[in-house]
């Protein structure tokens, strides 16, 4: 298998393709045509987020800091409760995600 293989050139909404669940780890590859957040829509998830950029470009901004520009290779960690949105992917061809989404670490019991 091959994470670019089956990959269309346009379409009208993003593609979530689950890659492997197991345990408390999610991995997809989502596949963006130019797609944004809707206005106004922040992610706030509970699981911790690891984002590698293989192909195409984005643009994610944090509810706190600045803009954070991706290329093709670049990756970074997104904990979770961190409120992020995409403001903008490569409107001139596709951007290839590989997300892996796990938990974060467990509390101390009181």
């Amino acid at each position: 298998m091959n994470i670019l293989d089956n990959i269309p050139e346009h379409a009208p909404e993003e593609l979530f393709t689950e890659l492997l669940k197991a345990d408390r780890v999610r991995i997809e590859r989502i596949v963006s045509f130019g797609q944004s957040s809707p206005d106004g829509f922040w992610c706030d998830q509970q699981e911790n987020e690891w984002v590698l950029l293989l192909e195409g470009s984005a643009t994610l901004v944090f509810e706190e800091g600045d803009p954070v520009d991706l290329k093709s290779g670049d990756f970074l960690n997104i904990p979770a409760g961190r409120r992020h949105r995409v403001e903008k992917t490569d409107p001139n061809g596709r951007t290839v995600w590989l997300t892996v989404f796990y938990p974060p670490p467990s509390k101390p019991s009181a």
